[in-house]
């Protein structure tokens, strides 16, 4: 059951920190990754459209976001071709058609540990930052936004290169 899963639960966060031998970066925070900021795409942007933008800025992911600022997932460059050549949408269908809804998010304050375990099954994670947001008649919420998406390659290389200093 995933309830006894130590992993699930940290990533869940039902638990702190389970791993008795820690490496040394297991408890930085993922803000210190310093990731580049992550391309965003409309909801409405056509498959055409998405692919031609990851190309052309050199991504191979974008997090996809409504004007509201809801994160509604992640579409990869190589799942739109694949979608688009086996016929399952059309070049000019919604880019909502081909993205992964399920993903992990992690904040700027979780430790690299907690991402750790979610990059053992998640290919990928997306940062998120939480903003307050204040109306002129006085109500507020909270609201996230797409702060960058990171990958195993990412905390891989932040790893790499600290050890090498």
């Amino acid at each position: 059951s995933k309830f006894v899963n130590d992993t699930w639960m940290i990533k869940n966060g039902f638990l702190k920190d389970v791993q008795e031998h820690k490496p040394w970066w297991w408890d930085i925070k993922v803000q210190k990754l310093n990731l580049s900021a992550p391309l965003i795409l409309l909801p409405e942007v056509s498959c055409q459209k998405a692919i031609e933008i990851l190309q052309e800025k050199g991504y191979d992911q974008a997090a996809v976001v409504a004007e509201s600022g809801l994160i509604l997932g992640m579409v990869t460059l190589s799942n739109t071709l694949g979608s688009v050549q086996a016929g399952n949408v059309e070049f000019s269908d919604p880019v909502t058609k081909v993205t992964y809804d399920q993903f992990s998010k992690i904040g700027l304050e979780d430790s690299l540990g907690k991402l750790s375990c979610m990059l053992e099954n998640d290919h990928f994670a997306i940062v998120v930052h939480e903003q307050m947001q204040c109306s002129g008649n006085g109500s507020s919420f909270t609201k996230q936004t797409v702060f960058g998406v990171v990958t195993a390659m990412d905390l891989l290389s932040f790893v790499s290169r600290i050890e090498r200093k």
